[in-house]
């Protein structure tokens, strides 16, 4: 024989290796899988099917007690995948006593995460409920894929609609609100602009002119009393005086008295001002009336509108009058969106009519290639059920009334007679799995790990031949595990692993070990006949494998 053949599946995502520890009668497994085509090979009862349900349970299935090995506390299933380069470990853990755990690359997550995270990995076909053809989306998807239904011109439409619809909510559609909403803002709005606000620093510039006015008389008597210590007889200019006088002409203090000269001047300047801005107060209670009605005007619009969602940093219950102008700005174009509700009301409804009539267009494109697509699809999948012992079936794909046929199912009549119904109902296990094996055939698109179980069920001779062609041309472009009990199936595979149960010391315990080319012979003769010691058997054997190889170009 031959060494395995590498396929592409080695450069790809694939399940590298699955251990199993306490599992049913398993004591520890520990399988190292390469890529293309795998058989799982022994005697019925052996555990080749407790192997399935450990992939089972890393695809998010149920764990059940009773399936932990007798006397132990737990059983542990793990799972080491490459993904594009990266390792990824998915575990499950289930305990004798108490809730099962899960774990993604040793930490802790729920069962249906560690679910997710297979199920992108790893298709399942046979009597386990993880099938992803089974899935009314993935049907759909599946469709699609095989008759190269271009979907973008509906995706944009849809998208479009639901921005339009999205544009129509935030516009507002209850029309008593709106007018609400429009009374309160044109009142605010008025009310701002009736304030005349032009400066925001206004109220700090009525703060000093409310404060001149108010003490008017006690300003101008302050600066009577200024003017007066300042230049009267005796007063601060002719103190300077006599200090001048004192240095004057002296050398010493040449630069003093210069000085002195200059506060002289300055103190004769000051008291011109004092007695200028004195005289300049006049006591005039009606403007003081004005400015104090101004300022509370403004307290109260900063109180009203500087305290808004919008107005930043208010301070002590009250924002700036930048705040109130802001929130005029903000009433007012808000105010202008609802004056012209009506417009882009109508605007929007015609946006939307136009989208629809996009939609059902594009809807009932998709429709209709998805229905074209729908009988050669059913053809070609019926074309390989009839190389895989299931010559009288009928596959159709049923496509749903309304457009844009999301409705898309996967029906099969095994036998003749047979009213064709849903895959997941009126499929028997070995059934089920050849008809997800013709599918798989014909969709490029799959998992990158194919998992099939009772693929043979009820079948021999040249259909067991075909079973075994279709799972290695399936292997050229994935990982494929298959458990089988027909030779012809098994010589197809690029790797054997033979999985027996023995008992020792009262207790059965399964194993699983990969065979080499000599123990290939050996256990293909066991499935041929039971009698792996006949020399006839054997030879038969080694000729079955020669030509699977030479089948597959090995």
């Amino acid at each position: 024989m031959t060494s395995p053949r590498t396929t592409g599946a080695a450069t790809r995502s694939q399940l590298v290796e699955l251990a199993v520890t306490d599992f049913g009668i398993i004591r520890q497994v520990r399988l190292l899988i390469g890529p293309g085509m795998t058989a799982l090979t022994g005697e019925t009862g052996a555990g080749k099917t407790l192997l399935v349900g450990a992939i089972d349970l890393l695809l998010g299935g149920r764990a059940d007690p009773s399936m932990v090995r007798h006397g132990c506390d737990e059983a542990v299933i793990e799972g080491r995948f490459l993904v594009e380069g990266e390792e990824l470990v998915l575990s499950r853990v289930i305990p004798a006593d108490g809730r099962s755990r899960a774990y993604v690359d040793g930490r802790m997550a729920t069962a249906a995460v560690v679910g997710e995270h297979a199920a992108e990995l790893i298709d399942l076909h046979g009597q386990h409920a993880h099938q992803s053809l089974l899935a009314a989306s993935v049907q759909r998807a599946a469709l699609d894929q095989f008759g190269g239904i271009d979907l973008e011109p509906l995706q944009a439409a849809r998208a479009e609609r639901k921005r339009i619809a999205a544009a129509l909510h935030d516009l507002g559609g209850d029309a008593g609100a709106r007018a609400r909403e429009a009374d309160l803002l044109r009142f605010q709005v008025h009310e701002i602009d009736s304030a005349a606000l032009a400066d925001p620093d206004e109220d700090q510039a009525l703060d000093a002119l409310e404060d001149t006015l108010a003490d008017s008389v006690a300003h101008r008597q302050a600066a009577s009393a200024a003017v007066q210590a300042i230049s009267d007889d005796g007063g601060a200019v002719d103190a300077v005086g006599l200090a001048v006088a004192a240095v004057d002409g002296r050398m010493p203090f040449e630069a003093l008295a210069a000085r002195l000269h200059a506060a002289q001047a300055e103190l004769l300047d000051v008291a011109a001002d004092l007695r200028s801005v004195g005289e300049g107060i006049d006591d005039d209670p009606g403007r003081l009336a004005e400015i104090r009605d101004r300022r509370q005007l403004l307290v109260e619009l900063r109180r009203k509108y500087g305290t808004a969602p919008h107005a930043a940093e208010p301070s002590g219950g009250q924002g700036r009058l930048a705040d109130v102008i802001g929130y005029h700005e903000t009433a007012s174009a808000r105010l202008a969106e609802i004056d012209s509700h009506d417009a882009r009301a109508a605007q929007l409804d015609d946006e939307a009519r136009a989208a629809a009539r996009a939609e059902a267009k594009a809807a009932g494109a998709v429709a209709a290639a998805r229905r074209a697509s729908a009988a050669p699809l059913g053809k070609a999948v019926e074309a390989n059920l009839g190389q895989l012992a299931m010559a009288s079936a009928r596959f159709l794909v049923a496509v749903g009334d309304d457009d844009p046929g999301d409705d898309v199912t996967f029906l099969l009549a095994a036998n003749p007679g047979a009213d064709p119904g849903p895959l997941a109902k009126v499929a028997s296990g070995g059934e089920l799995a050849r008809s997800m094996l013709a599918l798989r055939l014909v969709l490029s698109v799959a998992p990158p790990v194919l998992v099939f179980d009772e693929v043979d069920a009820g079948i021999g001779g040249q259909a067991a031949l075909a079973v075994g062609r279709a799972l290695a041309a399936l292997g050229a472009d994935h990982q494929v595990l298959v458990v089988t009990h027909l030779p012809q199936v098994a010589a197809f595979a690029d790797a054997q692993v033979n999985i027996r149960k023995e008992v020792a010391k009262g207790t059965t315990v399964a194993s699983a070990t990969p065979l080499d080319d000599a123990d290939r012979v050996i256990e293909l003769s066991r499935m041929l006949s039971g009698t792996p010691e006949s020399e006839r058997v054997r030879e038969a054997a080694h000729e079955l494998l020669d030509l699977a190889a030479t089948e597959r170009g090995r």
